[in-house]
Formats: C-alpha cells, structure tokens, sequence
C-alpha cells in the first residue's frame, strides 16, 4: 500500500510569508535538477535533488537561494532517524521539541522552522513530497519563508508498518 503523510512546524516568523494555496511557483524540470534520481539513490543524491527544487522554487519567486548547513543536515537527518527508531511521525518523535536537534548539533541561528513528510513507493520520492510540500501552505511557507539555510535529511525504513518508508525532514535556519 502506498501512503504519504505531512506535517511541518511553523513558527509566526514563517506564517507571514504564506504564499496563497494556489501560488505554487512551477516544479523544476528533471533537466534543471539532474540530480534527480529513483527511490534507490543513496540519500545524499536524493537530497540534492529535494535542495535543487526548493532553490528552484525560491528563484521563481525571486528569492535567494538556501545554503546548505552542516549542522541542520545532521539535525534533519537524526529527526528522520528519531521518527524511524520510535515508529511515530511528529515533530516531537521520541519525546524530543522539533528544535532538539537542531541545538544539539550547534545551529546559532534565532529562527528556525521544520518539515516532515514519508512516503512509500513512488509517493516518497524527492518530486512527490516536493509537490505535496508546495501545495500546502504552511509547508510552501517554510520553503518560500525568510530562511537563510537548510538542512535535509532522508531515511528510509519501516513505520507505522510501512516497510520502505522514506521519511524527509528539512530544518530552515535564519541568522539573527
């Protein structure tokens, strides 16, 4: 069975950039973000390609592109892990604040802001949950929002029963 599910934590900061539901600027093609690949890639080249479209996106609506942080990928990647290990989808996975790792790993930014989705079979893949992100508001808020950089992470593993789930997470940063 094929399933997908999202959730995002938002603070006020993001909510005044939200683009209406139907603004969505246009999916890059394969051509602009080559790195796109099948559900088989090795994390890091899914999540360039997750990067490539959310700077994509930001062009197309004029704004600067994400740099990409260290210490916001390792947090992205251990919440994903988080989400995995205790089998819950929730920016509080494992009992843990949706900022945890982002503070254990040294971000020294005053804004931050998360996005969380899985998906299994096709429904995980880097342009799916890209997609079902942008067409949501506060998702596309997050992405379209006055971050400066960005952390993804991906894991692939079983939850909620799903074998093969790819669980995303992006933390977004700004400096103070």
């Amino acid at each position: 069975m094929k399933r997908v599910a999202l959730s995002l934590a938002l603070p006020a900061l993001a909510l005044l950039s939200a683009a209406p539901a139907d603004a969505s600027p246009p999916l890059a093609p394969v051509s602009t973000c080559s790195t796109q690949a099948g559900l088989d890639a090795a994390a890091a080249v899914q999540e360039r390609a997750m990067l490539c479209l959310v700077n994509h996106a930001r062009a197309n609506r004029g704004l600067a592109a994400l740099a990409a942080d260290d210490a916001l990928a390792r947090a992205a990647d251990h919440k994903s892990a988080d989400i995995l290990r205790c089998d819950e989808f929730s920016h509080e996975a494992c009992g843990r604040e949706f900022t945890y790792w982002i503070g254990r790993f040294g971000f020294g930014g005053c804004a931050s802001a998360e996005n969380i989705a899985w998906g299994g079979g096709s429904l995980g893949g880097v342009r799916s949950i890209f997609r079902l992100w942008m067409h949501s508001p506060g998702h596309r808020a997050n992405i379209l929002g006055p971050y400066e950089e960005i952390g993804i992470g991906l894991r692939v593993g079983s939850l909620e029963g799903n074998r093969g789930a790819h669980v995303w997470t992006q933390d977004f940063g700004a400096g103070c």
